[in-house]
């Protein structure tokens, strides 16, 4: 359900406070702003973290070690040194 959320002019808003003890915010926290072609998204950290996992997921798949260890190695061949 959306809400209206009113800003200042020096920039600050208030999240209403059922949806910052929804999302775990309750005691306060950070969150991620992002702009988009639709419009602003705001992620709690916790959210952020999943989708940068989710993305970094989609580039390992099929790759048989994804360790540093293994890119340190294989770092010479390919950069041609």
């Amino acid at each position: 359900m959306p809400s209206q959320v009113n800003i200042t002019p020096n920039g600050r808003m208030s999240l209403p406070a059922d949806l910052r003890k929804r999302m775990g915010l309750a005691d306060g926290g950070t969150v991620f702003v992002e702009e988009t072609d639709e419009g602003i998204i705001l992620r709690t950290a916790a959210q952020a973290v999943a989708r940068s996992q989710a993305l970094a997921k989609r580039f390992a798949e099929g790759a048989s070690d994804l360790s540093v260890d293994a890119f340190l190695a294989r770092r010479p061949t390919e950069s041609g040194e």
